[in-house]
């Protein structure tokens, strides 16, 4: 039977209202504990026909765009030998939905609702730098809002590789980046934005842990947009989270002490140069300063491509107490007493008693040397410990009156200008010229010995405080170098 074209249509609309009707009925057709449930009821409103495997947008032409934010909560760890950052951040994430849409009107004024992010479109952004898993919570549910806005917040532990700069340790900033970036993506599909201003993400230091070795300075923003076949364009965020390493416990337990220690080495050099226990000591503070390091080699960053500055600053130290122990070496071996030391040369007289002196104000130690010529007691005082003079009456070399030949007694005579031995002369008179050219054979020797070991010392004293003020001078200059530097480096 055949209808009229007027019949046929509005057959065809009953036909279409009834469908929906049904429709309508069968999402709100509800029973039990959920026959009041509005949550239930937008639930199934939103996930009756959703593809969450299309990207959710009704005209494929527009971009969609992804907002994100990032708080850093704390710095877990930073491993400068495998140039790795672990921390510890607030990511957030948000874009627009346009098949999560309702009128609120129609849910008792319910404007958003949580859901399972399994159960719905998530952009594919991922960090650039992630070198490993981290530790992260899983949060399963994402808020979507009455006009469709996703917001997908979720604590993550990132560990990503970043290049440490360790030469400024302990005063070292180090500035890592976060690159977050659609892995497949082009820019005609997703583009990200950021969610905050950047001078509000920079200066955000609200969830920051702030009890930690590391202080976070301030999160920088970039925005990029580039091509790897310049064909397909890509769009990523960075942040550049810049932090900077608390000096103070490195400062007490690796600076002071070495201070410490190269002060002592410097207060050593008011120990006598004639004095043995200045060796001592010095190499009291040489194996002092071995264990030091040895304790400290741990605490110290390790890489393969540099070493910080203050490992350069504990090797100087450890040589500069290397050449104080050999100097001094040198001025004790120089100044001890020898039997068959020589003459002090003319050029050494020259520059180091007359010209040194005068060109660097170094005042000599007459009084030292008088006593030394005048005094009998001082004598046999500096013979006791083996310093100043030497010892002829206890070597062959100044032991003339046991030795003494014919031939000696006969020059002695003739230096008396003692008229020759005759037959006639008693043979007791004989004897006691002997025994007077003898004694001034001996005489003069140990005045000789003497007045040698008196230039010698003299050379020592000089040279001693000449080479003090040459370390003392080169010890305060690296001192000032170094603290010059750390202090740019804190202030910066």
């Amino acid at each position: 039977m055949r209808l009229p074209s007027g019949w046929t249509t509005l057959l065809i609309l009953l036909i279409h209202g009834g469908s929906e009707a049904c429709t309508v009925k069968k999402l709100g057709s509800n029973s039990g504990r959920f026959a009041n449930a509005t949550l239930v009821r937008l639930a199934e409103f939103l996930s009756a026909g959703y593809k969450k495997g299309v990207r959710p947008v009704k005209d494929w032409r527009t971009s969609t765009i992804v907002s994100i934010d990032l708080m850093v909560y704390s710095i877990l760890n930073v491993d400068e030998k495998n140039q790795v950052l672990t921390t510890y951040v607030w990511y957030r994430q948000s874009w627009t939905d346009e098949f999560l849409v309702w009128d609120p009107e129609d849910f008792d004024e319910v404007k958003q609702i949580s859901i399972p992010t399994a159960n719905v479109w998530v952009p594919d952004i991922l960090i650039n730098e992630f070198v490993d898993v981290g530790k992260s919570p899983d949060i399963p549910y994402v808020y979507v809002t009455h006009e469709g806005l996703v917001q997908n917040y979720k604590p993550i532990q990132v560990v990503t590789a970043c290049t440490l700069n360790i030469y400024n340790f302990p005063f070292d900033v180090q500035k890592c980046s976060l690159t977050f970036q659609s892995w497949l993506h082009t820019i005609d599909d997703i583009n990200i934005t950021l969610m905050r201003s950047p001078e509000k993400l920079r200066d955000d230091k609200s969830v920051f842990m702030n009890q930690g070795e590391w202080e976070l300075l301030h999160i920088l923003s970039n925005y990029k947009i580039f091509s790897v076949d310049n064909d397909d364009y890509y769009a990523e965020m960075k942040f550049h989270v810049v932090i900077r390493r608390r000096p103070l416990f490195y400062t007490v337990n690796l600076l002071l002490p070495s201070v410490f220690l190269m002060v002592m080495d410097i207060v050593g050099f008011y120990l006598p140069p004639d004095s043995g226990e200045r060796v001592s000591f010095k190499i009291t503070l040489l194996l002092g300063y071995s264990v030091f390091l040895i304790i400290v080699s741990d605490t110290l960053p390790a890489t393969a491509i540099g070493t910080p500055l203050i490992g350069v600053y504990f090797v100087v130290c450890m040589a500069l107490l290397v050449i104080s122990l050999t100097e001094t070496v040198l001025i004790v071996r120089l100044v001890h007493k020898q039997d068959l030391q020589p003459p002090v040369p003319h050029w050494v007289k020259y520059l180091v008693l007359e010209r040194a002196p005068v060109l660097f104000c170094i005042h000599k130690k007459h009084r030292f040397c008088s006593r030394l010529s005048t005094h009998a007691s001082d004598l046999e005082h500096y013979k006791e410990n083996n310093y100043g003079t030497a010892q002829c009456s206890h070597h062959h070399t100044c032991d003339i009156g046991q030795r003494l030949s014919q031939q000696d007694r006969d020059s002695g005579m003739l230096g008396l200008r003692l008229p020759p031995p005759r037959d006639n002369t008693p043979p007791v008179m004989d004897n006691i010229l002997q025994e007077v050219t003898a004694i001034r054979h001996f005489l003069e020797k140990r005045d000789r010995c003497r007045e040698i070991a008196k230039e010698w010392l003299q050379v020592g004293y000089i040279l001693d405080v000449l080479l003090f003020r040459v370390y003392l001078v080169a010890v305060v200059a690296y001192s000032i170098t170094l603290g010059t530097l750390w202090s740019v480096w804190q202030v910066a």
